[in-house]
Protein backbone atom coordinates (compact mmCIF):
# COMPACT_ATOMS: atom_id res chain seq x y z
CA UNK A 1 0.00 0.00 0.00
CA UNK A 2 2.90 2.08 0.23
CA UNK A 3 3.55 2.86 -2.95
CA UNK A 4 0.12 3.33 -3.36
CA UNK A 5 0.08 6.43 -1.62
CA UNK A 6 3.53 7.85 -2.74
CA UNK A 7 1.59 7.87 -6.35
CA UNK A 8 -1.14 9.23 -4.96
CA UNK A 9 1.05 12.14 -3.15
CA UNK A 10 3.19 12.22 -6.61
CA UNK A 11 -0.03 13.14 -8.78
CA UNK A 12 -0.86 15.64 -6.05
CA UNK A 13 2.18 17.50 -6.57
CA UNK A 14 2.20 17.27 -9.89
CA UNK A 15 -0.54 19.77 -10.40
CA UNK A 16 1.10 23.46 -9.13
CA UNK A 17 -1.59 24.96 -7.03
CA UNK A 18 -0.85 28.44 -8.90
CA UNK A 19 -3.08 30.71 -10.93
CA UNK A 20 -4.52 32.21 -7.76
CA UNK A 21 -3.42 35.49 -8.36
CA UNK A 22 -5.63 35.60 -11.22
CA UNK A 23 -8.30 37.06 -11.91
CA UNK A 24 -11.59 34.73 -12.37
CA UNK A 25 -13.22 33.92 -15.81
CA UNK A 26 -16.31 35.77 -16.34
CA UNK A 27 -17.77 32.69 -17.24
CA UNK A 28 -19.22 30.89 -14.08
CA UNK A 29 -18.84 27.53 -14.50
CA UNK A 30 -21.22 24.83 -12.67
CA UNK A 31 -20.13 21.45 -11.28
CA UNK A 32 -20.42 18.93 -8.43
CA UNK A 33 -18.51 17.16 -6.09
CA UNK A 34 -19.46 13.77 -5.26
CA UNK A 35 -17.91 13.59 -1.24
CA UNK A 36 -17.62 9.73 0.52
CA UNK A 37 -19.33 10.70 3.85
CA UNK A 38 -20.30 13.92 5.50
CA UNK A 39 -16.87 14.25 7.88
CA UNK A 40 -14.94 17.06 9.72
CA UNK A 41 -12.06 15.56 7.47
CA UNK A 42 -13.45 17.70 4.38
CA UNK A 43 -14.14 20.94 6.21
CA UNK A 44 -12.11 23.28 3.57
CA UNK A 45 -14.24 22.20 1.09
CA UNK A 46 -17.05 23.33 3.15
CA UNK A 47 -15.44 26.38 4.26
CA UNK A 48 -14.83 27.08 0.24
CA UNK A 49 -18.28 26.49 -0.59
CA UNK A 50 -19.48 28.93 2.76
CA UNK A 51 -16.96 31.83 2.33
CA UNK A 52 -18.03 31.81 -0.91
CA UNK A 53 -14.44 31.33 -2.28
CA UNK A 54 -15.16 29.05 -5.09
CA UNK A 55 -17.68 31.89 -6.42
CA UNK A 56 -14.76 34.24 -6.17
CA UNK A 57 -12.86 31.82 -8.74
CA UNK A 58 -16.07 31.89 -10.80
CA UNK A 59 -17.05 28.00 -10.24
CA UNK A 60 -20.55 27.17 -8.69
CA UNK A 61 -20.13 23.75 -6.68
CA UNK A 62 -22.43 21.37 -5.71
CA UNK A 63 -21.94 19.08 -3.32
CA UNK A 64 -23.57 15.37 -2.67
CA UNK A 65 -22.47 12.72 -0.59
CA UNK A 66 -22.08 9.29 -2.15
CA UNK A 67 -21.98 7.32 0.89
CA UNK A 68 -18.45 5.79 0.90
CA UNK A 69 -15.46 6.56 -1.59
CA UNK A 70 -15.71 4.05 -3.86
CA UNK A 71 -19.09 5.40 -4.46
CA UNK A 72 -17.79 9.26 -4.61
CA UNK A 73 -15.17 8.00 -7.38
CA UNK A 74 -17.32 5.82 -9.68
CA UNK A 75 -19.70 8.94 -9.80
CA UNK A 76 -16.65 10.57 -11.40
CA UNK A 77 -15.33 7.55 -13.57
CA UNK A 78 -19.30 7.51 -14.58
CA UNK A 79 -19.41 11.62 -15.50
CA UNK A 80 -22.63 12.08 -13.28
CA UNK A 81 -19.92 14.86 -11.17
CA UNK A 82 -16.27 16.39 -12.27
CA UNK A 83 -14.92 15.61 -8.80
CA UNK A 84 -14.96 13.54 -5.68
CA UNK A 85 -13.50 13.57 -2.68
CA UNK A 86 -12.02 10.51 -0.42
CA UNK A 87 -8.97 8.84 0.48
CA UNK A 88 -6.33 9.45 -2.15
CA UNK A 89 -5.17 5.57 -1.86
CA UNK A 90 -8.56 4.86 -3.87
CA UNK A 91 -7.88 6.86 -6.85
CA UNK A 92 -4.14 5.62 -7.13
CA UNK A 93 -6.11 2.22 -6.62
CA UNK A 94 -8.29 2.89 -9.72
CA UNK A 95 -5.27 4.09 -11.78
CA UNK A 96 -3.21 1.09 -11.47
CA UNK A 97 -6.44 -0.34 -13.00
CA UNK A 98 -6.00 1.89 -15.83
CA UNK A 99 -8.55 4.43 -14.61
CA UNK A 100 -7.84 7.48 -16.68
CA UNK A 101 -7.84 9.56 -12.50
CA UNK A 102 -5.77 11.36 -10.61
CA UNK A 103 -5.65 13.70 -7.54
CA UNK A 104 -5.61 17.38 -8.12
CA UNK A 105 -5.84 18.63 -4.30
CA UNK A 106 -4.98 17.93 -0.87
CA UNK A 107 -8.10 18.11 1.70
CA UNK A 108 -5.87 17.05 4.58
CA UNK A 109 -2.64 17.26 4.65
CA UNK A 110 -1.61 15.32 7.56
CA UNK A 111 -2.14 11.35 8.85
CA UNK A 112 -5.47 12.91 10.84
CA UNK A 113 -5.60 9.64 13.13
CA UNK A 114 -4.99 9.54 16.78
CA UNK A 115 -4.74 6.71 19.80
CA UNK A 116 -6.93 7.62 22.91
CA UNK A 117 -6.96 5.01 25.92
CA UNK A 118 -9.33 4.37 28.91
CA UNK A 119 -7.62 6.53 31.65
CA UNK A 120 -6.32 3.32 33.24
CA UNK A 121 -4.21 2.48 30.49
CA UNK A 122 -0.39 3.20 31.05
CA UNK A 123 1.09 4.27 27.55
CA UNK A 124 4.55 5.06 26.94
CA UNK A 125 4.90 3.80 23.74
CA UNK A 126 3.22 1.86 21.07
CA UNK A 127 4.46 -1.33 22.76
CA UNK A 128 2.46 -1.31 25.79
CA UNK A 129 -0.83 -1.83 24.22
CA UNK A 130 0.63 -5.57 23.68
CA UNK A 131 -2.00 -7.92 24.85
CA UNK A 132 -4.82 -5.25 24.61
CA UNK A 133 -8.35 -5.06 23.02
CA UNK A 134 -7.58 -2.19 20.29
CA UNK A 135 -10.93 -1.30 18.57
CA UNK A 136 -10.40 0.43 15.11
CA UNK A 137 -12.17 1.44 11.92
CA UNK A 138 -13.17 -1.51 9.52
CA UNK A 139 -10.85 -2.12 6.92
CA UNK A 140 -10.41 -0.45 4.08
CA UNK A 141 -9.87 2.86 5.98
CA UNK A 142 -6.82 4.62 6.55
CA UNK A 143 -6.67 4.79 10.26
CA UNK A 144 -6.73 0.89 10.04
CA UNK A 145 -4.15 0.96 7.73
CA UNK A 146 -1.77 3.25 9.14
CA UNK A 147 -1.64 1.59 12.79
CA UNK A 148 -0.94 -1.50 10.82
CA UNK A 149 1.90 0.22 9.69
CA UNK A 150 2.83 1.96 12.97
CA UNK A 151 2.57 -1.76 14.26
CA UNK A 152 4.52 -3.29 11.72
CA UNK A 153 7.16 0.07 12.38
CA UNK A 154 7.91 -1.42 15.92
CA UNK A 155 7.94 -5.44 15.19
CA UNK A 156 4.56 -5.86 16.47
CA UNK A 157 1.67 -8.36 14.77
CA UNK A 158 -1.61 -7.42 14.53
CA UNK A 159 -2.63 -10.74 14.79
CA UNK A 160 -0.68 -12.06 17.55
CA UNK A 161 0.72 -9.23 20.02
CA UNK A 162 -3.06 -7.70 20.08
CA UNK A 163 -6.72 -8.14 19.91
CA UNK A 164 -8.05 -6.02 16.95
CA UNK A 165 -11.68 -5.51 17.14
CA UNK A 166 -12.67 -3.66 13.38
CA UNK A 167 -15.93 -1.98 14.00
CA UNK A 168 -17.82 0.14 11.46
CA UNK A 169 -16.31 3.53 10.84
CA UNK A 170 -18.16 6.01 13.20
CA UNK A 171 -18.70 3.30 16.15
CA UNK A 172 -15.44 3.72 17.12
CA UNK A 173 -15.82 6.28 20.31
CA UNK A 174 -18.63 3.75 21.28
CA UNK A 175 -16.93 0.61 21.40
CA UNK A 176 -14.28 2.61 23.16
CA UNK A 177 -16.88 4.50 26.05
CA UNK A 178 -18.83 1.03 26.41
CA UNK A 179 -15.80 -0.53 27.64
CA UNK A 180 -15.62 -3.02 24.31
CA UNK A 181 -11.90 -2.24 24.43
CA UNK A 182 -9.69 0.43 26.41
CA UNK A 183 -7.92 1.76 23.15
CA UNK A 184 -9.35 2.68 20.42
CA UNK A 185 -7.66 4.32 16.85
CA UNK A 186 -9.85 7.39 16.02
CA UNK A 187 -10.65 10.13 13.42
CA UNK A 188 -11.94 13.35 14.64
CA UNK A 189 -14.62 14.03 15.29
CA UNK A 190 -14.58 10.82 17.34
CA UNK A 191 -11.29 11.55 19.19
CA UNK A 192 -12.64 14.94 20.88
CA UNK A 193 -16.07 13.34 21.52
CA UNK A 194 -14.00 10.30 23.87
CA UNK A 195 -12.07 13.16 25.11
CA UNK A 196 -14.46 15.18 26.62
CA UNK A 197 -15.61 11.90 28.34
CA UNK A 198 -12.40 11.51 30.01
CA UNK A 199 -10.64 9.24 27.61
CA UNK A 200 -7.00 10.46 27.34
CA UNK A 201 -5.15 11.18 23.55
CA UNK A 202 -1.36 9.09 23.97
CA UNK A 203 -0.35 9.23 20.05
CA UNK A 204 -1.07 11.46 17.32
CA UNK A 205 -0.11 10.05 13.64
CA UNK A 206 0.22 13.80 12.82
CA UNK A 207 3.04 14.31 14.80
CA UNK A 208 4.47 10.47 13.49
CA UNK A 209 4.07 11.23 10.49
CA UNK A 210 4.41 14.43 9.03
CA UNK A 211 2.88 15.57 5.62
CA UNK A 212 0.56 13.77 4.41
CA UNK A 213 -1.83 13.33 1.60
CA UNK A 214 -5.08 11.97 3.69
CA UNK A 215 -7.85 13.20 1.97
CA UNK A 216 -7.50 14.53 -1.76
CA UNK A 217 -10.03 15.41 -4.45
CA UNK A 218 -9.82 13.51 -7.80
CA UNK A 219 -10.70 13.96 -11.62
CA UNK A 220 -11.00 12.61 -15.03
CA UNK A 221 -7.53 13.65 -16.16
CA UNK A 222 -9.60 15.07 -19.07
CA UNK A 223 -11.09 17.43 -16.89
CA UNK A 224 -11.79 20.58 -17.97
CA UNK A 225 -8.48 22.40 -16.94
CA UNK A 226 -9.72 25.72 -15.78
CA UNK A 227 -12.64 24.35 -13.94
CA UNK A 228 -9.80 22.35 -12.05
CA UNK A 229 -7.52 24.95 -11.21
CA UNK A 230 -10.56 26.84 -9.79
CA UNK A 231 -11.07 24.25 -7.80
CA UNK A 232 -7.74 24.11 -6.51
CA UNK A 233 -7.58 27.69 -5.95
CA UNK A 234 -10.63 27.71 -3.96
CA UNK A 235 -9.43 25.07 -1.64
CA UNK A 236 -6.13 26.15 -1.20
CA UNK A 237 -7.69 29.77 -0.39
CA UNK A 238 -9.75 27.64 2.34
CA UNK A 239 -7.11 26.31 3.62
CA UNK A 240 -5.36 29.51 4.55
CA UNK A 241 -8.81 31.25 5.35
CA UNK A 242 -8.78 27.99 8.08
CA UNK A 243 -5.13 29.26 9.23
CA UNK A 244 -6.00 32.25 9.63
CA UNK A 245 -9.26 32.85 11.04
CA UNK A 246 -10.39 29.43 13.40
CA UNK A 247 -13.10 31.30 14.80
CA UNK A 248 -14.87 31.34 11.29
CA UNK A 249 -14.10 28.08 10.52
CA UNK A 250 -15.55 27.23 13.76
CA UNK A 251 -18.81 28.95 13.13
CA UNK A 252 -18.74 27.08 9.50
CA UNK A 253 -18.43 23.69 11.16
CA UNK A 254 -21.07 24.23 13.73
CA UNK A 255 -23.22 24.71 10.78
CA UNK A 256 -22.06 21.67 8.64
CA UNK A 257 -22.64 19.55 12.33
CA UNK A 258 -25.32 21.09 13.91
CA UNK A 259 -26.03 17.99 16.07
CA UNK A 260 -22.51 17.35 17.12
CA UNK A 261 -21.71 18.50 20.75
CA UNK A 262 -20.43 22.55 19.86
CA UNK A 263 -17.23 21.64 22.48
CA UNK A 264 -16.41 18.91 20.07
CA UNK A 265 -16.51 21.28 17.23
CA UNK A 266 -14.82 23.74 18.91
CA UNK A 267 -11.91 21.28 20.01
Amino acid sequence: MKSLYKKAQLICAALVIGGISLSASAEVKTVTISQAFQSMLYLPLYVAIDKGFFKDQGLSVIKETAGSPTAALSSVLSGSSQFSLHGPEWTAIAASKGANVGVISNAVNGAAVWIATAPDIKFTSIKDIKGQKVVSGLMPTTSTSLFLKLLKENGMNDKTDIDLIQVPLGTEPAALLSGQAKIAVLYEPGLDQVAIKGMKVVLGFPKTYGPYAFSSITAMKNVDPVAAQKMVNGMEIAIRYMNKDPKGTIEVAKKQFPTLDPQVVEN
